[in-house]
């Protein structure tokens, strides 16, 4: 094992040896090397005042060498802030203002200890790092059985773990967090599981109230006391877009410095959460009371990144940063806000109106891009292809019943339509 890695590992047992047990063999080898490329270029960046020859780039007139041709529609930036390589843990400034931007829309973050975020490709890429770090052959991934299908490539086909999933709702159609304990729970003999809380939910749009929340972490918390190492992993790609009186913050404040035996990350982004999908900018970010297990953490994952994709764009770092540091940011974000809730009630609206009797029945939903349907008597597979075929509308299919509909990218004046046409698809395939 390369010494790095070695003083890493010695560092997390020393500090956290729960936290040392959860990772896996990848992670236990894993180091972001110091005596390399990167590290001797950074030095020369300091010290090389009169040529510095040492990174892969070219320059001209002392600035980054570009193409007019690009740099003609950029002209609002510097080539210094597009053109260069971004650090492998992204650009300071911009983990800096993220992490300010996290306390701010989590208050109680405030009295917690965590570390800087580190900037990933956003938010399946942040999540791949979680897979590489935590996630050996047969570990359980314990995730609601309506799901984002993307865990099952990233944790079950790349790094063999074994997806455990439960019932997303109870009886009375809230969080079902007995369900998650028993899941936790069962995991008693392997000693490790690791948990994804992705809110607002995708498929369904449901985040969990406050109540539910606190059941949430309560789960955790008893598996963590049952001897199971936990590494609990809050999705908030969806965060911020919450509609009703469900939790406004992200569970990664309760989570960090929950248990020992717990380990908090949290993955986000500007991607959805500032309208940027195609900039790909997301974060990862670690919890705890130890300064030295975080930057063993981030070392760690440093090395994730620099051993496959080196480092994330700078272009869209840059345009992330302008943005969280305008003036005029909080008060766009709150109008696209208005105008994502005005969608989402207008469904609730549509649905509850009784337009539709009992065909067009769904699972409840507050918040997030998306809802689903729960179809009867059709298969959600023969309705997504009526739609599509007769009406040019598409939808996605979930398994037998689940209707997955997407009011982020419906005009509110469209939405009728949308539903009607939705209803008659079904009534058309029920006679």
């Amino acid at each position: 094992m390369n010494p790095l890695a070695k003083q890493l590992n010695e560092t997390l047992q020393t500090e956290n040896p729960n936290v040392y047990a959860m990772l896996s063999a990848l992670g236990k080898a894993i180091y972001f090397p110091k005596e390399g490329i990167l590290s001797q270029s950074a030095e020369a960046k300091t010290k090389a005042k009169k040529f510095n020859a040492t990174i892969g780039i070219a320059t001209e007139g002392g600035v980054p060498m570009h193409l007019k041709v690009i740099q003609e529609t950029l002209t609002a930036y510097h080539p210094k802030d597009l053109y260069e390589y971004a650090p492998p843990g992204g650009k300071p400034e911009l983990r800096s203002a993220w992490r300010t931007k996290m306390i701010k829309d989590n208050p109680s973050l405030e009295a917690k200890s965590f570390g800087t975020p580190v900037v990933t490709n956003a938010l399946t890429h942040g999540l791949s790092i979680v897979a590489d770090l935590f996630a050996d052959a047969g570990d359980a991934v314990v995730i609601p059985n309506k799901n984002w299908e993307n865990y099952e490539l990233t944790f079950g086909v790349r790094r063999g773990a074994e997806i455990v999933e439960y019932p997303l709702y109870n009886d009375e159609m809230k969080f079902n967090s007995q369900g998650l304990r028993e899941a936790l729970l069962a995991q008693k003999d392997k000693g490790k599981a690791i948990v994804v809380l992705n809110f607002p939910n995708n498929p369904t749009g449901y985040t969990p109230g406050p109540q539910e929340g606190d059941e949430i972490v309560a789960a955790i918390r008893d598996a963590a006391e049952a001897g199971i190492h936990v590494v609990a992993v809050t999705d908030d790609a969806y965060f911020g877009l919450f509609f009703e009186d469900s939790l406004h913050e992200s569970l990664f404040s309760k989570l960090a410095e929950l248990h020992p035996r717990v380990l908090a990350i949290k993955v986000d982004g500007a991607t959805k959460e500032e309208y940027v999908w195609g900039f790909r900018v997301g974060f990862i970010t670690y919890a705890s009371s130890s300064a030295s297990l975080l930057a063993a953490l981030e070392q760690k994952t440093l090395g994730i990144i620099r051993a496959t994709i080196s480092s994330g764009p700078h272009p869209s770092q840059t345009f992330v940063l302008r943005a969280l540091q305008a003036p005029e940011f909080e008060q766009q974000r709150a109008e696209k806000y208005e105008i994502m809730k005005g969608r989402a009630n207008t469904v609730k609206s549509l649905l509850d109106s009784g337009r539709y009797g009992d065909v067009l029945s769904y699972y409840p939903f507050n918040s997030g891009y998306f809802m689903c349907l729960k179809l009867s008597g059709v298969t959600a597979e023969a309705v997504r292809n009526r739609l599509l075929d007769e009406y040019g509308i598409g939808t996605i299919a979930l398994g037998e019943t689940d209707l997955r509909v997407a009011f982020s990218c419906i005009e509110e004046e469209n939405l009728e339509e949308l539903y009607d046409t939705i209803f008659k698809a079904v009534q058309e395939l029920l006679a």
